[in-house]
């Protein structure tokens, strides 16, 4: 397994970690003979993620989370329910995919709930920078699918607007086979009685003077 592997939880051995490292994944691992591969970035504890793994059986699922704590339940859980379709990785989300995917990699990416940052001075924490976006351009398969949702209606029409407005994606309809697959964020937003919000963007071929520069 890649990574500097830490023992000092049975269930680190079930997480590649990749914090600190550069190198690039192999596409045998991350393919693995699977119909299709989905990342889901900021996995948390990974309800999203087993149901999503549990729907697509024949599909190879990636889950990416930076805090370990929230990783190890999630191997508990996969190992409890015998979920065989599931990665994990402990790692930032701009390493993953900025450094450590292969182009043409994926078949969807879910970023579900992201932290807003609303204050002024936090907001280059945000993930949807037009680098970021770049990168999850790269990493998708022609015509892949970005999934996003927020309960943070201003991130989320920011979203919205600067994604289609790149150039590189393309406003698409919802999967309904997803509808009822919720993240534990947004459980948890639910029960405060707020309203999530999803996204879905179809990756859209470079145009033409892009290329090659």
């Amino acid at each position: 397994m890649n990574g500097t592997m830490m023992d000092r939880h049975p269930e680190d051995r079930e997480i590649v970690f990749l914090t600190g490292t550069y190198q690039l994944l192999p596409e045998v691992e991350i393919l693995r003979e699977a119909s299709a591969v989905e990342l889901d970035l900021g996995c948390g504890a990974g309800s999203f993620t087993v149901a999503l793994a549990r729907r697509f059986p024949e599909r190879r699922i990636l889950a990416a989370d930076v805090m370990v704590g929230r990783l190890r339940k999630l191997a508990r859980r996969r190992r409890r329910e015998g979920v065989e379709n599931l990665t994990l990785y402990r790692t930032e989300a701009r390493h993953l995919v900025g450094l450590a995917l292969p182009d043409g990699s994926l078949d969807r990416i879910h970023l579900l709930c992201p932290d807003p940052w609303p204050k002024g001075r936090h907001r280059g924490h945000r993930l949807l920078t037009s680098d970021f976006t770049a990168q999850l351009h790269r990493v998708l398969k022609p015509d892949g699918v970005f999934h996003f949702s927020s309960d943070d209606d201003a991130y989320y029409d920011a979203v919205a607007r600067v994604l289609p407005a790149s150039g590189l994606f393309a406003v698409c309809a919802a999967d309904p086979l997803l509808a009822d697959l919720k993240s534990d964020f947004e459980r948890r937003w639910n029960e405060q009685g707020k309203t999530v919000r999803h996204l879905y963007c179809r990756r859209l071929p470079l145009p033409p003077h892009t290329i090659g520069h």
